[in-house]
Order: structure tokens, then sequence, then C-alpha cells
């Protein structure tokens, strides 16, 4: 059978969704979304699973090949391929890798994430900033100069991404103490308090708020009248984000079981205040909805993960409407809406963005979502989206 058909050039130009075979049961998956994986088919018993070898580029093209080769062996020997490259026994134990112990972390702990969002921010961010420096290193290794190594280029220019950088490495430090790959007794060089408080400025202290770009909103409705004259399924799901002032994890993940008539209840798991949010829906976002025939799995908007990517919708706006904003800043351009040019009350457009009442007091009082008041002013900025 015909191998190594792809090549690193290809892997990572490639923008067709579908499987791409290197040969002998290894391809190159590329989701609607662009995102990129690897999955290897091989035959064991009679049957032939399919193995996840990682993300591109996580792992390239000659690491995804060496996986494969050594799955295929483990294969043939009699071994499970769906175990064969999981560490086995006490004396692989001191020889994880941070990588390694990373990825088992991930995989133990996302089914208790609210989303697939944090899993993805988890594997970038390391991706992005530990690996290159310890991704190889035995975990039972990685030490303070190493975590200095990885903080001291970000600790003042992304004050944000360090703190959470530094989080998830101490995270999978405990992890693999408990495990045995690090000794149980040893420090953790990532720990905040009482060690690296006493390296690295505080956050709150060179922190600075940095909000989402977004469009004014008297050029919404012009974009929208561009928005309309795509087809593509991201482009349906940003205009139904805009319409329903959605965060784009809302978008991303909803299920066609979601929906009833004119009104749409996203679960709490996918809310940032983790409580159930219903949405009334315009003959527009409705319109939208009945367009769409590509449903997988109940997804709506179907992802190599389930659902889209939360990035879907930012590189959509940003490389094909060639927009310098986030999907993120309509919800306030909708506020701004709101506040400048109608009547309703601050609190019923509150309500639609799922804010979070501040004073406790008040929020004992106001128990309701104010739906049928939500109702009207969705239908007006509707009106206003499509020009009228």
């Amino acid at each position: 059978m015909p191998a190594n058909l792809l090549t690193a050039k290809f892997c990572s130009a490639v923008s067709e969704p579908g499987k791409h075979r290197d040969g002998d049961g290894l391809e190159l998956r590329v989701s609607p979304t662009l995102s990129k994986s690897w999955v290897l088919r091989v035959r064991f018993r009679g049957r032939r699973p399919e193995i996840g070898l990682g993300s591109f580029p996580n792992v390239s093209l000659a690491e995804a090949r060496d996986k494969a080769r050594k799955v295929r062996e483990a294969a043939r020997g009699g071994t499970d391929p769906r175990t064969a490259l999981k560490p086995q026994g006490a004396a692989h134990r001191g020889a994880v890798t941070f990588k390694q112990a990373a990825h088992e972390f991930i995989d133990i702990k996302s089914p208790e994430w609210r989303n697939d969002k944090h899993a993805q921010q988890w594997t970038n961010t390391l991706n992005t900033y530990a690996f290159p420096v310890i991704g190889d290193v035995r975990v039972a290794g990685v030490s303070l100069e190493h975590i200095e190594q990885i903080l001291r280029p970000i600790c003042l220019t992304k004050t944000e991404t360090a703190s959470r950088v530094r989080s998830r490495i101490e995270n999978v430090l405990s992890y693999a103490a408990v495990r045995g790959y690090r000794d149980r007794e040893a420090f953790n060089p990532a720990q905040w308090r009482g060690n690296l408080e006493h390296v690295f400025p505080a956050k709150g202290k060179v922190h600075k708020v940095r909000h989402h770009a977004a469009m004014p909103y008297k050029q919404v409705p012009m974009f929208m009248a561009e928005l309309r004259e795509k087809s593509s399924l991201s482009a349906k799901a940003l205009e139904l984000a805009v319409l329903t002032t959605s965060r784009d994890n809302m978008i991303c993940g909803a299920r066609s079981e979601e929906f009833d008539g004119d009104l749409w209840t996203v679960p709490g798991e996918r809310m940032k205040n983790g409580k159930e949010h219903r949405i009334p829906l315009g003959p527009r976002a409705l319109e939208i909805l009945a367009s769409i025939e590509c449903e997988i799995d109940g997804f709506i908007f179907p992802g190599a993960r389930g659902g889209f990517s939360n990035n879907a919708l930012r590189q959509f706006l940003q490389n094909v409407m060639g927009q310098p904003y986030t999907p993120h800043g309509f919800r306030s351009r909708f506020k701004d809406w709101a506040v400048e040019t109608t009547d309703f009350a601050g609190d019923i457009s509150e309500a639609q963005l799922a804010h979070t009442i501040p004073n406790s007091t008040q929020a004992a009082y106001e128990r309701g979502d104010k739906l049928e008041k939500r109702r009207e002013l969705m239908l007006a900025w509707e009106a206003f989206c499509g020009g009228a």
C-alpha cells in the first residue's frame, strides 16, 4: 500500500475539509472549521479501530508517522493499539515528559470543564509557551529555572496569559506527582504563593484591561448586508451570533434540541454565569436556522470535536470578512445601540446579554428573565441590523 503521500508543506497549507491520506492507514483530517488532526486506522483482531494521534501542527507529519509506526508494531504484536502510545508500568514513569503528562491531564479533566474551549485554550497556551521549553523534558526534572525561562518573556507584556500558563503548568506538575511521574515530596516550581510571588510582579500590578475590539454600531447594518451575501456555514453562524447577541461558545455549541419555535434555550454549561438562558428569535434568525442543512450529531454548526471551534467566528470575521474586530465586540455595540437609540430600560438589554446583577439584594428580587420585553428589543435590533 502506498505510504508517505503527504508533505509537511501540504499539511500546513491545506484548507480543504476532508480526509487527506498519507498511506497505510494514516490520514490528516481537516474539519469544516479547518482544524486539523491525525487519525490512524489499523487492523487489530479483525477490526480497524481509529486511533487519534493528536492535532496538527502540535503533532508534525514526521511525529505522526513515528507514532503510527509504533501503533502498527504494537498491533502486530498483539497489543491493543489504543493503548500503544501510553506509558506502561513503573519503569516508564520516570521517563514521562511534561508534554505527555499535560496531554494526559487534559484528557482526564476536560469532561468536567464547561465546554471544549477550555481544553483548546489549555492545549494552545502550553503548546505556544511551555512545550518549546519543557515539552520534551522529563516531568520529574522540571525546575524553577525552566518556569522562569517560560514566564520571563511574557510576565510584563502578556500578564493574563502568563498567569494562565503558570497555573496550568502548576496543575500538570501536581498531576504528575500524584501519578508517580514526579516525586510527591518535590516542591512544585510553578506554585505562586511562597515561591514565584517573590520572583515575578503580581499580575494586578501591571495588568491593563483590554476590551474586545468592536465595530461602531452605526456600521453594523452595512456589515450585516455584506455578511448576508456569504452562503457559508461560518457566515450564518456569525450572523446568528450578532442577531442573538450571543457569545462565541453559545453559537458554536448550539444543538437542534435547544430550539423550540421562536425560542432558543441555551443550557447553563455554555453560559458564563452557569445559568440557563432563553433567547427570543426574530424572523431573520429563524430564516438562518431553516436554511441550515448540514446538522451533524445534533450540532447546528458541526466541527471536528462536535460544534464549531470557538475561534471559528473570529477567524471568519477577520480573515474572510477582513474586519479587525472580534465577534464578542458586537455584544458591546448592541448595548451601545440600545442605550443611545432606544427607550428600553437598561436592565432589559442587560438581561438579554445574560449579565449577572452585581447587587445581591436586587438580584434576589429580580428572578424573571424579562423574556417578553426582550422579545420586543430583539425585534428592534434585528430590524436595525437589517437596515430598517
